[in-house]
């Protein structure tokens, strides 16, 4: 099932699988969200839950137990529940069942809100813990945004003058190692060499908004203040990029004996709530 919001401005679509959003045109029918062709990566904007990126063995433990989590989490491949419905708005649930316990050993409600506003969608998570006991979790985003033409005609701009400083992935976990790139009056030229080593990956970043430019003309800007890390990715020759906002990333090469003491990690008190919100605005 999908369902539709949509405003004078702007057309989103979602699936109620993984509660993922697969469209958002402008009024003149532009698509800015890749079309998920599996040839090069079949997905659109799935949420990450309850882990970001890779586990080291793809397993973690809790109380002594060993768990496994594929990569980044289960919530993108379970079917949500629409529970609020308005012509601009959109409010998807899942819920934990016998199955997520198995793999996740807590209770716990996931909600997604899509909302639309002018030009602009806004994204809001509710993460609920309806345990009596501290829940570990991390979540993000993975929106793909379509880059038609030649990608190299395409920058980013970001907040800040800043050095960006990424980690560099080993096996998918986060290593050591670092690189350091110069923006260029705040700008980032977009080639594929940058991502033949995977995602970069930034545990801290000054900026909080990027913005996608094709040529000089400004397309889109992400906003994330909530989020404190951030992943940018696509592939070899693929007609998409990924701004990905997160609470969280991959394992590092470090050990660590719980995941409860996992880098990045989000620990949520008893019956708590934990609410972030991102946007995409259509410039």
């Amino acid at each position: 099932m999908t369902t539709t919001i949509s405003n004078s401005n702007l057309t989103a679509q979602i699936n109620h699988f993984g509660a993922e959003l697969f469209s958002l045109r402008n009024n003149k029918n532009k698509e800015y969200i890749w079309e998920g062709s599996p040839a090069f990566w079949g997905k659109h904007s799935p949420i990450l839950f309850p882990i970001i990126g890779t586990l080291k063995n793809n397993s973690y433990f809790y109380n002594g137990i060993e768990y496994h989590l594929p990569r980044h989490g289960f919530a993108r491949e379970m079917e949500f529940k629409l529970i609020k419905k308005t012509e601009k708005s959109a409010t998807f649930s899942l819920i934990s069942s016998v199955e997520t316990i198995k793999v996740y050993p807590f209770v716990f409600e996931l909600q997604i809100c899509y909302s639309l506003d002018e030009n602009k969608l806004n994204i809001d998570y509710k993460v609920i813990n309806k345990n009596d006991f501290i829940m570990p979790f991390s979540i993000g985003a993975h929106p793909a945004f379509a880059m038609n033409g030649n990608f190299e005609n395409y920058s980013l701009e970001f907040q800040q003058h800043e050095i960006l400083k990424y980690h560099l992935l080993e096996d998918g976990l986060i290593s050591n190692n670092t690189n350091e790139i110069q923006l260029d009056n705040r700008q980032l030229g977009l080639n594929y060499p940058l991502f033949e080593n995977d995602a970069l990956v930034f545990k801290t970043l000054k900026s909080k908004t990027i913005t996608i430019i094709q040529n000089t003309v400004p397309l889109l800007k992400v906003n994330f203040t909530d989020f404190p890390n951030l992943g940018i990715w696509t592939i070899k020759n693929g007609p998409f990029l990924c701004i990905e906002p997160w609470f969280g990333y991959s394992d590092t090469l470090e050990e660590y004996d719980t995941i409860s003491k996992k880098e990045g990690i989000q620990l949520l008190e008893e019956n708590e709530n934990f609410k972030s919100n991102f946007s995409i605005e259509i410039l």
